[in-house]
């Protein structure tokens, strides 16, 4: 039974997992930064970096240990290689360069779009390919086509925000603390999703891709004019978020050649409402809906070691001098989308 570890450090969490190829997360520790940066409302790059050289060492030998494995025992060495801040990126990646050559094991070189695309394979053993998948977290939002291991087919992209990254801006906006999406989903619990009057941008074009600039502009006017409760700003964001997602996913369902699942992954894929209202869209479809449980949402190295089990064997292993990448989109061969900037 072939055993990866996994390392994953390209945002703001360090994580260590070792996972097996029945899909058992033999044991995993993630170290979350979210007290670090809470202070200026968002990931302070230089900050996160530090944090991954401080943790990561300890984090794999206490994943080791309470596997009860040695470094030998493992069949590969799976890191996220980018996209990602490249200082984060690149501690992973170097730790995990070191113990492939110390333990002459195979380097698996994962991007960590790759990790979150296929995470919902690791939570679903049904799961089989194509199927269609929403990918949104707080620096990418896309829709592909997942034809296979390393073959995504881009439908869709932002032209200027992500999603989560739309939901940490507006929590900021509204004095709510960091990490911005969950407290947005807790207070919109208690307000009206009708109650303030926000743009649905792009809603109806014919292209399928996302823009969130607009939106969150307007929740921060909404705030600025005094005529709101935060309560019912937050709903009314996350209401009209859901609705753009809906529209644009529908639009590329439809462009799409036809799959049998729809999936969702990233972290605002955690998100409770988000996942009800799509399931009743892959219902209303005659689709059937999967999503990973939230811990895997979330940035995680569980993830990325199954993505290292989906290539070992099938893949050739990546050198030694692979090196990190701030950017590494899943589907080079996508064209851009039109007044996009180059984070999509």
């Amino acid at each position: 039974m072939p055993i990866v570890l996994g390392i994953e450090s390209s945002c703001d969490e360090t994580a260590a997992a070792l996972v097996d190829g029945e899909r058992r997360i033999l044991a995993q520790h993630i170290a979350s930064q979210d007290d670090a940066h809470a202070p200026y409302g968002g990931v302070v790059p230089e900050i996160a970096a530090r944090a991954h050289a401080e943790r990561l060492a300890p984090l794999i030998a206490a994943t080791l240990k309470d596997a009860g494995l040695a470094l030998n025992e493992i069949d590969a060495v799976a890191a996220t290689a980018g996209p990602g801040l490249i200082g984060g990126v690149m501690v992973g990646l170097v730790s995990a360069k070191a113990l492939a050559m110390a333990s002459d094991k195979p380097l698996y070189a994962i991007n960590h779009l790759e990790g979150h695309a296929l995470s919902p394979r690791l939570a679903d053993p049904d799961l089989d390919f194509p199927y269609a998948l929403l990918l949104v977290s707080g620096g990418h939002c896309q829709i592909l086509r997942v034809e296979g291991v390393g073959r995504y087919r881009r439908l869709a992209t932002t032209i200027d925000d992500a999603l989560g990254e739309a939901f940490d801006k507006s929590a900021k906006v509204l004095g709510l603390p960091y990490p911005g999406g969950p407290a947005i989903e807790k207070l919109a619990e208690t307000g009206d999703p009708q109650a303030v009057t926000l743009p649905r941008p792009l809603l109806g074009r014919r292209e399928p891709h996302f823009s969130f600039a607009g939106l969150k502009s307007a929740v921060l006017r909404a705030k600025e004019s005094g005529a709101h409760a935060d309560a019912d700003i937050a709903a009314s964001f996350q209401r009209a978020a859901i609705d753009c997602v809906l529209d644009r996913l529908g639009r590329a369902l439809d462009e799409m050649e036809p799959v049998l699942t729809l999936g969702v992954a990233g972290g605002v894929a955690s998100n409770r409402m988000v996942r009800a209202e799509l399931q009743t869209l892959a219902d209303a479809r005659g689709m059937r809906f999967t999503a990973p449980p939230p811990a895997l949402c979330t940035d995680n190295a569980a993830m990325i070691a199954w993505a290292g089990l989906e290539r070992l064997g099938a893949h050739e292993p990546d050198p030694l001098d692979f090196a990190a990448r701030p950017r590494w989109p899943l589907d080079p061969d996508a064209q851009p989308a039109r007044g996009a900037g180059v984070k999509a």
